[in-house]
């Protein structure tokens, strides 16, 4: 093998006298932000490349310690629902140390948090019926850049789209502060709200520090597993675009009330083929 050229790697024909030497597979770089084809310099990875590496390090630490701007959140949700209210919740972390060292606080409202959807729910019970198909519940967890960058405009198509599919009665969003995935479920029993569909800041990758993720849940209520859940992820620009995301969101939200489950049991069919579309197959033997 190390007499055949062709065997041994490209960039291995080449003296870089220490310059840069170029790797053809850096032209599949387009196509993914995974770390492919870097080049050499020498025996080690380009300087370029190794501040990249240490950036995208320290984008994916500072994802996790920034708190959400709670106000800039409700401002921007508020014009897109004018007249859906918008409560600030939290936790039973206190603060982030907390929040990263004890997940179960987490999953968890803070009795303050409770006391605010039971006195919401009181009030509106004097005048409009109680029934919510869908609550939206917005919330930090790991990474609030991908809340604060993502949550608006996946809203925004969300929105869209159910309006062109089905009229669902909104529940109050909720945004909320030091959350886990499921807070959703003592949110959504609380509101009594046929689904909750929690969107949360997932945990950040080194090429992916702005990732939001989706979890979705018929009749939450406490005690819940991931099992109950459907999850769609990495909602951003850069990967699940808001439109495409949406549509599947839209799709396991008409299936779920359909079927009035989620979970293991409910399938994302949005990528399968439609069987009725297809063209019938003709036996191989007889043409």
């Amino acid at each position: 093998m190390a007499n055949n050229p062709k065997a041994l790697n490209v960039n291995t024909n080449h003296k870089s006298n220490g310059k840069v030497v170029h790797n053809p597979w850096s032209d599949l770089r387009r196509f993914t932000d995974a770390r492919i084809g870097l080049g050499r310099a020498g025996i080690s990875l380009p300087t370029s490349e190794m501040l990249a590496f240490q950036l995208s390090h320290a984008q994916a630490r500072d994802a996790v310690s920034f708190p959400l701007d709670i106000n800039q959140m409700e401002n921007s949700l508020s014009v897109l629902t004018p007249r859906t209210p918008i409560l600030h919740l939290h936790s039973q972390a206190v603060d982030r140390v907390s929040y990263l060292q004890r997940p179960d606080l987490g999953r968890k409202l803070s009795k303050k948090s409770q006391d605010i959807l039971l006195d919401f729910m009181a009030e509106q019970k004097q005048t409009t019926p109680l029934n919510y198909d869908l609550a939206l519940v917005v919330v930090d967890g790991l990474s609030s850049l991908a809340v604060q960058k993502n949550a608006q405009p996946f809203i925004s198509e969300l929105l869209a789209q159910l309006g062109k599919s089905q009229q669902l009665k909104l529940a109050p969003i909720t945004l909320v502060e030091q959350g886990r995935v499921a807070i959703g479920d003592d949110i959504g029993e609380l509101l009594n709200a046929q689904i909750v569909m929690v969107l949360i800041g997932e945990r950040p990758g080194l090429s992916s520090p702005d990732s939001l993720g989706l979890y979705l849940t018929w009749a939450p209520k406490k005690g819940l597993n991931d099992a109950c859940r459907n999850c769609i992820s990495n909602i951003r620009p850069a990967g699940l675009s808001y439109e495409e995301a949406a549509r599947r969101a839209v799709y396991l939200v008409r299936e779920a009330k359909k079927l009035k489950l989620t979970g293991v049991n409910l399938k994302d069919r949005t990528q399968d083929n439609v069987i009725e579309h297809q063209q019938p197959n003709t036996h191989f033997l007889i043409g």
